[in-house]
């Protein structure tokens, strides 16, 4: 007679391993592997390559502090390389999830972060910058057969050849100089670009349209463990390395899941700050250019004007760094949660 025992005990083991195996392969499981394996590898590299950085004297002066201490820079290029390390390992197990569209971002988001080098190297000159720019997200147009656009009072409208070989590839170099240059404080671009980009995502999973970004679910983890060490107090900037690339990343998502309306609302804060910068550059002469404000000796900011969306209040109200940064970061969760709930 057969021992019952033995077989009620590999029906309870092939049942635990099937249930396992469904978990494994779950979309939320993947997608927290996608996101938690780059978060803990950024978390734990981090404090050994601000050190070797700082060695090697790859530092920058923190303005709004007072003896203008030394912190280590080009914390972008560690944000590429860990998530480009952490999609290359994990896709070993979910090889069948990564659609082509994923590698064409990378491509993208690589190339953005080179001409980041670059731009830091040698003055380019803008009109070549955006030439450039244009062609380093040109290949993007593979990811998009689709030409219709949302429009608010208008509906979906088509926009055709023009969508294609005008506003997909300019959107992106848009996105992330608007990225670029809303920044200053401690932590506040790399925070403000997780906020967007966490947004997307969500977003994202909303419309059931997950698996061609996957790659950016990688590259938003890295971000997420990045972001502790530029938070302030920073021990690490990320430089126009990391500002392009991660720009490139949130510009890639908008196009390819053809969020460009609801992408342009949670970047109102960085239109406006845009648009204030150029109200600036016209009235030169009344408002001399300045990069930087002072910080008081009771740790208040002293900025020269209210041209830059990050010194409006701190213009007319005594405000630490922080406060700024945090201010920021909430008019930031106002525009993504209005853009979260408005047709892709």
């Amino acid at each position: 007679m057969p021992d019952i025992s033995i077989n009620t005990d590999f029906t309870t083991l092939r049942s635990m391993i099937v249930w396992l195996y469904e978990i494994i392969n779950s979309l939320n499981f993947m997608l927290f592997v996608f996101f938690i394996i780059p978060f803990i590898i950024t978390l734990a590299i981090m404090p050994h390559i601000i050190r070797k950085l700082k060695d090697n004297g790859f530092t920058a002066k923190d303005m709004y502090k007072s003896g203008l201490p030394e912190v280590a820079v080009n914390g972008g290029i560690i944000i590429l390389l860990v998530s480009l390390f952490s999609v290359s390992v994990i896709s070993l197990f979910y090889c069948n999830y990564i659609e082509p569209a994923n590698y064409v971002i990378i491509t993208v988001v690589t190339l953005f972060a080179l001409f980041g080098i670059l731009d830091d190297m040698i003055d380019i000159g803008r009109p070549a910058k955006l030439i450039l720019l244009y062609y380093c997200s040109y290949s993007l147009i593979a990811c998009n057969t689709a030409t219709s656009v949302y429009m608010p009072f208008i509906g979906t409208t088509d926009l055709g050849i023009l969508y294609i070989q005008l506003i997909l590839p300019l959107y992106v170099p848009v996105v992330a100089n608007l990225v670029n240059m809303h920044s200053g404080f401690n932590g506040m671009a790399p925070g403000l670009s997780l906020i967007i980009l966490i947004t997307l995502i969500a977003k994202t999973m909303i419309d059931g349209e997950i698996l061609p970004v996957l790659y950016i679910v990688t590259l938003t983890g890295t971000l997420a463990g990045y972001w502790f060490f530029e938070k302030y107090p920073a021990k690490i900037f990320w430089g126009n390395i990391g500002a392009l690339s991660v720009g490139a990343a949130i510009g890639s998502i908008i196009v390819v899941e053809g969020f460009l309306f609801s992408g342009f609302v949670m970047l109102i804060p960085h239109t406006v700050n845009f648009l204030l910068y150029i109200f600036w550059r016209i009235n030169s002469r009344k408002y001399p250019v300045a990069k930087f404000g002072k910080i008081n000796p009771d740790g208040t900011l002293e900025v020269p004007n209210a041209l830059t969306l990050k010194w409006v209040l701190p213009y007319y109200f005594p405000m630490k760094e922080k406060r700024a940064t945090d201010v920021m970061y909430i008019l930031t969760i106002i525009f993504c949660a209005a853009g979260l709930f408005i047709p892709g």
